[in-house]
């Protein structure tokens, strides 16, 4: 299985258009069974072609460039958390190639006021994989240190809507550094989540952002605050950085991973 997750910087980045059909090409390319994408924005001024999704939808637009090459299978689920530089609705989406069983969203966060930019929501997705259910949540979550809206009471939240039943995957932007001790990324793993980049048998440095981002104004350190999080028995065989200038072009201000692992389900892999 091949999973990808993007922080996508939608609408913030020249040539937008441009670098929409550069990941759509490398979906088609690739052929992911995943993909999460976080930061999914639309004008709040345009028009819209279903309930929720409006005709400058970063997914929907991505979607028809995936249908144009002839990556008809995809489909897209898509939710709106805030409304960022106040004239955006700012979300969260995941699509997949694989039969939907069933998807969701909800806030993880305190406030559900989607004029705050804090407010944050989580879409989750199961797929039939080959007969086997697997569950995919794409998060873009907040920090650690946040005093209105702490990391950890996300995460806690997170885990409450989690059917134990199923395998679960987190995958995007958690806003912690994987090498800070004691904060988000270890309170992650003690929850029974395993980091694919550290299972991975194949694998680069890892580096997601370089330097200064929105978020990250006062740390110029390379980060490494996306991650694929993998529940346990599950192989990775490989984790790269993607969209890093040296494997595909930039197109954000955070780089890609795209992760593979074997999923069993009898004979086939």
């Amino acid at each position: 299985m091949k999973l990808l997750t993007l922080n996508c910087h939608s609408w913030q980045e020249d040539d937008q258009l441009e670098k929409i059909k550069k990941l759509a090409m490398t979906i088609h390319e690739k052929s992911y069974d995943v993909i999460a994408l976080q930061e999914v924005s639309q004008l709040i001024t345009a028009k819209k072609v279903d309930h929720l999704v409006r005709e400058d939808n970063f997914a929907h637009i991505l979607l028809k460039e995936l249908h144009a090459l002839g990556s008809t299978a995809y489909r897209y689920v898509w939710d709106f958390a805030h409304i960022g530089y106040e004239k955006y609705e700012e979300g969260v989406a995941l699509l997949t190639k694989h039969p939907i069983i069933k998807h969701d969203s909800f806030f993880v966060t305190n406030s559900q006021d989607t004029n705050f930019w804090k407010t944050r929501k989580i879409v989750q997705v199961t797929i039939d994989f080959y007969g086997k259910p697997l569950s995919f949540l794409t998060c873009h979550l907040g920090w650690w240190q946040d005093r209105e809206e702490p990391f950890r009471n996300q995460i806690d939240t997170l885990l409450e809507h989690l059917d134990l039943r199923e395998q679960h995957f987190l995958m995007g932007d958690f806003n912690n550094e994987a090498s800070v001790r004691g904060e988000g990324y270890d309170y992650i793993l003690e929850n029974g989540f395993h980091d694919s980049y550290q299972l991975a048998k194949r694998k680069d440095k890892g580096v997601t952002v370089k330097g200064n981002i929105a978020g990250w104004d006062d740390d110029a350190k390379d980060k490494r605050i996306d991650f694929i999080f993998v529940p346990e028995d599950v192989e990775v065989l490989s984790s790269h950085v993607i969209f890093n200038g040296i494997n595909k072009q930039v197109i954000s201000d955070h780089f890609g991973i795209e992760v593979v692992v074997e999923i069993y389900e009898g004979d086939r892999v």
